[in-house]
């Protein structure tokens, strides 16, 4: 536990500096330009962490201003994702997970199933949160274990399926986002966007920021989108002109910081991924090595900053509405961009189709988020993160892979076969359509 607690307590800004610079000197970067493009990304990170304390400082009690202004009545708390990543590393299974998922890495790289070298530790927390429940469901921790293996297996062929357009999207090869939320979303988006594709008035669908630049204008630039949303929410909080102004300028901060640090984020990454493209094709006949990171390398999209702030009050609504949600959204609410970041990539910048998929999304997260609730509010009063009386849970638990992964795990040991049968052919075939055969 000292070793993970030491690990963890580097921080993103460091740790991933560290594994990219190893990583440039492997792949014959050099040591000055290995060094530069790691220490890039690291200020890229710390500005991200930056802009990410903004949304934590200034729209979370915004978020739980509007919470108590309309008395919301839902009996479960939603402690946020930091403190559920708490929660799954305090566990037996999160203790372990580390070592197991990297070694697991590796071996499927090996041998060819996965393209992804996932380098996003910190968010192996949702993998050990998986773990913990079939743990807690089963009594088995080799169970708890398989589980999280399957989990991060699925979240890396999720991340070698979505990897084109992520790369496309960010304007950079050779990586792609195995992150343990954003991973289980693409397949529910992959599908949404085939539906969408059949519906004329979306497939025709141009409503992306270019096209709102040049229907609108001005009005169609991020800052003063950010503004009216700024706006919204200072109404909906029931700011006076003091508070609301300062939010007002904390969104459209937002707005425009995020952006900034991805690219930054992006020149260190790209001397390193021509290296890996060099380097491969030297060695291994042109075989790709995707390196996994965090999606919050993804929040620099336009798109993704409108819609998300956009579900910050529709969420409220849902989990007012929906018939057997427990949940009340508090501690993830301010960062809802982060559960559709992938939608504004799969959809290509579209953004009444990512608005779609981010309200379906949402209302998947509340369900699973209150089904977890019981589960995930032992293994907190086990763990002794949280005081709250009453249930707990957090948006973040809201995760369709979790979900599945923790359903079929607690069958026991005919579930892990069941899981393990499930996720070879679905490899397969992920290895068949990311591999396509060249043209004849």
């Amino acid at each position: 536990m000292s070793m993970i607690d030491y690990f963890l307590s580097l921080g993103s800004a460091v740790f991933v500096p560290i594994v990219l610079i190893i990583i440039g000197l492997i792949l014959g970067q050099g040591i000055l330009r290995s060094i530069r493009s790691g220490i890039m990304v690291g200020i890229g990170f710390i500005g991200l962490g930056l802009a990410i304390s903004l949304i934590s400082d200034r729209l979370e009690p915004a978020v739980n201003q509007i919470v108590e202004r309309f008395s919301f009545n839902l009996t479960v708390i939603d402690i946020g994702s930091g403190a559920a990543a708490g929660v799954a590393f305090s566990t037996l299974v999160g203790a372990l997970i580390i070592p197991a998922v990297f070694l697991l890495n590796i071996l499927l790289l090996l041998v060819g199933f996965t393209k992804t070298m996932n380098i996003d530790i910190f968010n192996y927390s949702h993998y050990a949160f998986t773990g913990a429940v079939v743990h807690l469901m089963t009594g088995s921790i080799v169970l708890g274990i398989g589980a999280s293996l399957i989990q991060a297996t699925w979240s890396l062929l999720s991340a070698d399926y979505s990897a084109k357009k992520v790369q496309e999207s960010l304007g950079v090869e050779g990586i792609s986002i195995p992150q343990g939320y954003a991973a289980s979303t693409v397949p529910l988006f992959m599908i949404l966007d085939k539906i969408y594709n059949r519906i004329p008035f979306l497939r025709n669908s141009k409503l992306d920021i270019s096209y709102l630049q040049g229907k609108i204008g001005m009005f169609g630039d991020p800052v003063i989108i950010g503004a009216v949303l700024g706006i919204i929410l200072a109404l909906l909080a029931g700011y006076n002109f003091v508070e609301g102004t300062n939010l007002l300028m904390s969104v459209v901060a937002i707005m425009v910081l995020f952006p900034r640090m991805v690219k930054i984020i992006v020149e260190g990454l790209l001397p390193i991924s021509e290296a890996a493209k060099s380097f491969f094709n030297k060695r291994f006949k042109g075989k790709e090595v995707f390196i996994g990171l965090d999606s919050a390398i993804t929040l620099g999209l336009p798109t993704t900053q409108i819609v998300g702030t956009m579900l910050i009050p529709i969420t409220l609504v849902l989990a007012v509405i929906l018939p057997g949600n427990q949940v009340l959204p508090l501690g993830d609410l301010a960062f809802v961009a982060f559960f559709t970041c992938m939608a504004t990539i799969i959809h290509n910048g579209n953004i009444l189709k990512t608005i779609i998929s981010g309200i379906i999304n949402m209302i998947g997260v509340l369900y699973i988020a209150s089904w977890f609730a019981p589960y995930f509010s032992k293994l907190a009063a086990n763990s002794g993160a949280t005081t709250i009386k009453g249930q707990t849970t957090a948006l973040w638990n809201g995760n369709v892979f979790d979900y599945m992964i923790a359903q079929i795990g607690g069958f026991g040991i005919i579930g892990l076969i069941v899981l393990i049968v499930i996720t070879i052919p679905v490899g397969l075939y992920v290895k068949k359509v990311t591999n396509p055969k060249p043209a004849k």
